[in-house]
């Protein structure tokens, strides 16, 4: 090679960490929460029951709504249930927002259509079935709720499910009383002869829950706006021993690989199945991913995820970006719209649920 071709090859050698910068978006900025002493609250009545065909309605004001910051900082307080039916609210400041308005994508205008609820056109929907599929990463990440939804495991002892799964708005539902989740067990590892185990359902593990932590902006709000906070996330009495997904505040579409989400659940029209599906994203505000993946009740609480670059890995990796929630009716114009709709982490929530389970502000910083 001539010195002149060496020194043109060393020159793009030198370019290229600035081409893959210029590739993929920085990390989001991640606000730090500061929260203050808990404050007792009287016992649960546990009085509500489990709504898991969860639909909304919304129009143009609230498909383009902005709050602000004291607004935000009152809805990211948040209760704690605990397993002996006490529990507590917890207040928060928020630290080091420069970029608080800043960090949602802008709503993209909703295109004019008219679809079904629920599932939309041919069903899309795939059954796991297998030891080789159900205890693979990422479908070993779905869990069961004993209340009939969905969650999924984003750490070692924490799970993320949509927060109308425990919670109505006013109280707490019944089932969460002695709120469990069920781990699937495979045909050929729980007992079941082999020759059997093609047409066995797998059985289910449940372990209990010690505590339950749902957002205050989900308690007592309107469903139109508290749908934004429908997440909550439960901690084990005890760890699993199975792989996890990372959470990630939310890019926007156009930088997820494939401008794809994924998800699986227990859709009640399949009992004792796990099932999954993808599509792509058509259409997202600053709390809500809209699109028309295929699902049904029981699906609620799912984990989405997308493939989000990792900077540090410098690859795609496979993490959650958005937890289920249910539908959502989009008057735009005149026009009603149907979604499915999954909430959005955000920069702000991605930092309460890492508080939720680290326990130490420290620790939450996007990766």
């Amino acid at each position: 090679m001539t010195p002149s071709g060496s020194s043109l090859l060393t020159h793009l050698l030198l370019q290229l960490p600035l081409t893959f910068s210029l590739l993929h978006p920085p990390p989001a900025h991640v606000p730090t929460l500061v929260p203050h002493a808990p404050t007792p609250l009287a016992r649960s009545r546990f009085s509500a029951h489990a709504q898991l065909d969860f639909t909304t309605h919304c129009n143009t004001s609230c498909f383009h709504r902005g709050e602000q910051e004291e607004q935000l900082t009152e809805k990211l307080a948040f209760e704690t249930l605990y397993a002996d039916g006490s529990r507590t609210l917890t207040t928060v400041d928020v630290e080091d927002d420069a970029e608080f308005g800043g960090a949602h994508p802008s709503p993209r205008r909703v295109k004019p259509r008219r679809v079904r609820r629920q599932i939309y056109g041919a069903d899309g929907r795939f059954n796991i079935q297998g030891d080789n599929f159900l205890l693979d990463y990422p479908f070993s990440t779905a869990v069961r709720i004993s209340t009939g939804c969905t969650g999924v495991l984003v750490s070692q002892r924490h799970v993320l499910t949509a927060a109308h799964c425990v919670h109505d708005g006013k109280d707490y539902v019944n089932g969460a009383r002695r709120l469990r989740v069920g781990f699937l067990i495979p045909p050929s590892i729980n007992g079941t002869k082999t020759h059997f185990t093609s047409a066995k359902k797998p059985l289910v593990h449940w372990v209990r829950v010690r505590r339950t932590r749902v957002p205050k902006g989900w308690i007592q709000g309107p469903q139109e706006v508290s749908m934004e906070f429908d997440y909550a996330l439960l901690e084990l009495r005890w760890p699993h021993r199975r792989p996890f997904m990372r959470l990630s505040v939310a890019p926007s579409s156009d930088d997820l690989a494939g401008h794809r989400i994924h998800f699986s659940g227990f859709d009640s029209d399949r009992p004792g199945q796990l099932v999954y599906r993808f599509c792509p994203v058509e259409e997202e505000s600053n709390d809500l991913i809209y699109q028309h993946c295929d699902a049904r009740p029981g699906a609620s609480g799912s984990g989405v995820y997308g493939r989000v670059w990792d900077n540090n890995l410098e690859r795609w990796e496979r993490k959650v970006i958005g937890i289920f929630s249910g539908h959502q009716w989009l008057e735009i114009d005149g026009e009603n719209r149907d979604y499915n709709v999954a909430v959005r982490i955000t920069p702000l929530k991605f930092a309460q649920i890492c508080y939720w389970v680290h326990g130490n502000r420290l620790d939450c910083v996007q990766d």
